[in-house]
């Protein structure tokens, strides 16, 4: 069972856009792939979200955690196989963890906090929250993303990842996206 959380092995280049909602990670994430000329993992929990609330008007719900965890990484790992030299991921399940803990239920499901701790990318681009926040029907903290922010940040550095913060207009954050990504690719 908890093969499907796993992260299978690639020699490619792992990028995680990251952050609270909102801050521009899809728009990075479409950027950065097409600058590599590379395919980018789009965030799942959006599709299942937007699904479970056209259907039922329901937003997410603690038991949805896993299931949104599960098909992250069958994309994940269906578009690592398709990358050239970099995947950029839109989302990791350090995020989906982030999401339980600050939002939800105050705490991680042990399958989900194992894998989110196991899984291994080559650098994080934390997004600041300085660009205008869009509602959806999805998002609905706008008042809360500094303290997400904060989360986010803290999640990082409490488990050692390598990140930058990117903040700035769309052009400044992909241009100090590309500055980073270029010197991982150099030492590859």
């Amino acid at each position: 069972m908890e093969k499907k959380f796993r992260q299978e092995t690639t020699d490619v280049i792992k990028i995680v856009l990251f952050g609270p909602e909102s801050t521009g990670k899809t728009t990075l994430s479409e950027q950065l792939a097409r600058h590599y000329n590379t395919v980018w993992v789009p965030e799942y929990a959006r599709e299942y979200l937007q699904d479970k609330w056209n259907n039922e008007r329901k937003t997410c719900e603690p038991h949805d955690l896993l299931p949104i965890a599960e098909g992250q990484m069958k994309m994940e790992n269906e578009l690592a196989k398709k990358a050239t030299d970099v995947l950029i991921c839109d989302t990791d399940l350090l995020e989906t963890k982030v999401y339980s803990e600050a939002y939800y239920i105050g705490e991680c499901d042990p399958i989900l906090e194992k894998h989110a701790l196991e899984n291994e990318y080559d650098l994080y681009l934390l997004t600041y929250i300085d660009v205008p926040w869009v509602g959806d029907d999805l998002r609905d903290k706008p008042n809360e993303r500094e303290y997400m922010f904060n989360f986010f940040k803290e999640t990082l550095e409490k488990y050692n990842r390598n990140f930058i913060t990117l903040k700035g207009d769309k052009k400044y954050r992909l241009n100090t996206a590309i500055k980073e990504i270029d010197k991982l690719l150099e030492h590859k």
